[in-house]
């Protein structure tokens, strides 16, 4: 009598996952061909690497996750640079300086009045008058930044004020008498207005900002001057005539420092800080191009370099941030009413108690 079928053993089917390293003691069994692209295990080593290959098409959606992912990862590599070159690059001000300011939140989201200074310090090496000299404000703006808050306040630097301590002067004169700190108190209690930062350009360190930029476009009248006494005098000769210019480091900043115009000798201080806002404008256009973003680790690196101010780098930033909400609002230049002779025989701009009050109360509500 025949015995029944049997039934066939249950049986488990198990799948090993690719390995990144193939062991040496296994090399040459079918499970490492498996495992591997095929090729013979390298002698000598315990491991060998393994291809893996993937036949997934590229889609849109893959392709947009890797270019957002790429720039996430230049945006994240400016920043670090931005945060270390402001923390090991960037100089401090005195603290005196940072005495005479009052505390304020952060720039992104609170109002705060910025002091910006520019010195017309004169190379040593120089021939021109006042080499090696105390250097005076070149350029005093006001900034209001954060909060909603966008003003900007040109103050000219001929205009006569009284600086504590030395009387009835030129206000750039406060800079050669006390550094920042004497030009903060002067023009806090000139105004009557709280500062609570300040933000000196060092303008050797300028041009390096610019050139990372690529260079600016300027359009302008003819402009020739020499700065420091000219390229004879160890100094550099600027010619641009009328129309636009793409510029570099050294003509941007010998541009925003020229005074006297040997195209046109009826210009005054008002006209160099206009070209001055230009300048600023033209490098803010820059910076919204698309070139400036693949220039942006440079710009990042350089950017806290060309400052000397009391803030750290995440306060900067938060400057930086506040500047670019708030848009860019036309400069107000505070118009002086007449001339006067200073006490040490200079020609000085005299600005009126109404038109200080006005300039005033509309830069804080900016």
């Amino acid at each position: 009598m025949s015995e029944p079928p049997r039934e066939p053993p249950p049986y488990t089917i198990y799948r090993t996952r690719p390995r990144v390293f193939s062991r040496g003691r296994a090399a040459g069994s079918p499970l490492d061909e498996l495992r591997g692209d095929g090729r013979p295990p390298r002698k000598g080593g315990r491991f060998r690497w393994v291809r893996f290959r993937s036949d997934k098409p590229w889609s849109v959606g893959r392709v947009i996750r890797v270019v957002l992912l790429a720039i996430g990862g230049w945006l994240l590599l400016s920043l670090v640079l931005f945060l270390i070159s402001a923390q090991v690059t960037q100089d401090k001000v005195s603290a005196e300086a940072e005495a005479q300011l009052t505390s304020g939140g952060y720039p992104l989201v609170s109002a705060n009045t910025v002091l910006v200074l520019g010195s017309d310090a004169r190379p040593k090496n120089s021939k021109e008058p006042g080499a090696g000299g105390p250097s005076r404000s070149d350029s005093i703006m006001l900034m209001r930044v954060g909060g909603g808050h966008a003003a900007k306040l040109s103050i000219l630097r001929d205009t006569v004020v009284p600086i504590p301590g030395h009387g009835l002067d030129k206000i750039n004169a406060a800079y050669a008498y006390g550094g920042a700190a004497l030009s903060i108190k002067t023009i806090k209690q000139w105004l009557g207005i709280d500062i609570n930062h300040v933000v000196e350009i060092n303008f050797e360190r300028f041009p390096d900002l610019i050139d990372s930029m690529g260079g600016i476009d300027y359009t302008g009248g003819c402009v020739v001057s020499k700065i420091n006494g000219g390229s004879r005098n160890g100094g550099y000769t600027l010619r641009l005539k009328k129309g636009t210019h793409h510029i570099n480091g050294k003509q941007a900043l010998a541009l925003a420092r020229t005074r006297h115009n040997l195209c046109n000798a009826r210009e005054d201080d008002r006209t160099r800080a206009a070209r001055q806002q230009k300048i600023f404008a033209a490098m803010r256009s820059r910076l919204t191009s698309p070139g400036a973003f693949i220039r942006l680790p440079w710009i990042s690196w350089n950017a806290p370099k060309t400052l000397r101010s009391d803030m750290s780098g995440p306060t900067l930033l938060g400057l930086f941030g506040g500047l670019a909400i708030g848009g860019s609002p036309p400069t107000r230049v505070m118009k002086p009413s007449g001339a006067v002779t200073t006490a040490s025989g200079g020609a000085g701009l005299v600005v009126s108690e109404a038109e200080k009050r006005s300039e005033v109360r509309h830069f804080l509500k900016g």
